[in-house]
């Protein structure tokens, strides 16, 4: 086949990584970096440009689109989309998982399990919002933030009334808030489960360092490979699928009620790879040779 992975070059580890094994299963492939893609918006004949070339014939199209570039990676896609390519995960699918408060929507009314959460605009209602939370301390972070940029730890009722104030008047153009339940007993900690095509083919336990709450891999957290419960197996799978994802990260707790998932990452990181020594770049090329050629199935979650 001929596959397209848009990403922002071909020095990113997770690119390289399908390069590679799509290449070794014989299937031709292009790097294409979508920020250099400019587009001609026309219903006669609808274009993607790179490089002076039309970007055209690609039987399959492996998107991976930085959180920062998400508009602009989605509306490239889209076209491309539009021109009846296939792509793992649509255009739609990746944009609705980047807003951290329509996925939780999303996921709630699917019934996943996610912590308490409540969003608001004014600071001034912060008290009634903290008794629906059970109390501080709380978890306060954008709904636009990744990689643990733009969550804050609010142990007290009136740091989690400056924070708000905070985030409102720094976030002028309207992003949302959103202030959800403290889970102490995962504390720096939490579990990422790799789905793809309705399977976890890895998963790992990220855990902070230091005093941090946040266990990122960017935050200089460490993994571990841990095997997942029944529970936490389903309840990631499901996640995938309400959000209509084919490839991702979702990201969940441990909790005394059972698995909470935190957030479904469209674009996941390849770095569970070094942590557990799984392939997850395989079943990715496996799923697209194997569905490259399916019509899409109409999106029914909506944006």
């Amino acid at each position: 086949m001929k596959i397209a992975i848009l990403s922002n070059g071909n020095a990113n580890y997770s690119t390289k990584r399908l390069k590679a094994v799509a290449e070794q299963r014989g299937h031709e492939v292009k790097v294409i970096k979508y920020k250099n893609c400019w587009g001609s918006i026309d219903h006669d004949d609808p274009i993607i440009e790179y490089r002076g070339k039309t970007v055209e014939g690609y039987d399959a199209i492996i998107p991976r689109i930085a959180v920062y570039m998400t508009r602009y990676g989605t509306t490239i896609l889209r076209q491309l989309e539009l021109q009846g390519m296939y792509s793992v995960n649509s255009s739609l699918a990746i944009s609705r998982s980047r807003d951290k408060l329509r996925s939780t929507q999303i996921l709630a009314r699917a019934g996943v399990d996610i912590p308490k959460t409540v969003v608001s605009r004014n600071a001034s209602d912060i008290d009634g919002m903290l008794d629906v939370l059970g109390g501080a301390p709380v978890i306060i972070k954008l709904a636009s933030g990744t990689h643990g940029n733009g969550v804050v730890l609010a142990e007290t009722r009136k740091a989690a009334k400056s924070v708000l104030q905070a985030f409102y008047l720094r976030n002028e153009d309207g992003t949302n808030v959103l202030i959800q339940e403290y889970i102490a007993e995962s504390a720096g900690s939490d579990i990422r489960a790799f789905v793809v095509g309705g399977r976890v083919v890895a998963s790992m336990k990220r855990q902070s360092l230091d005093d941090d709450f946040r266990s990122n891999l960017h935050k200089s957290g460490v993994g571990k490979t841990i095997k997942l419960t029944e529970a936490e197996r389903k309840i990631a799978i499901k996640a995938a699928r309400v959000m209509g994802l084919n490839v991702c990260g979702v990201d969940m707790m441990r909790s005394t009620r059972g698995p909470l998932v935190l957030e479904v990452n469209a674009s996941p990181g390849f770095g569970i790879e070094k942590v557990t020594g799984r392939d997850v770049a395989t079943p990715i090329v496996e799923y697209v040779e194997q569905n490259a050629k399916r019509k899409h199935k109409k999106d029914r979650i909506g944006a």
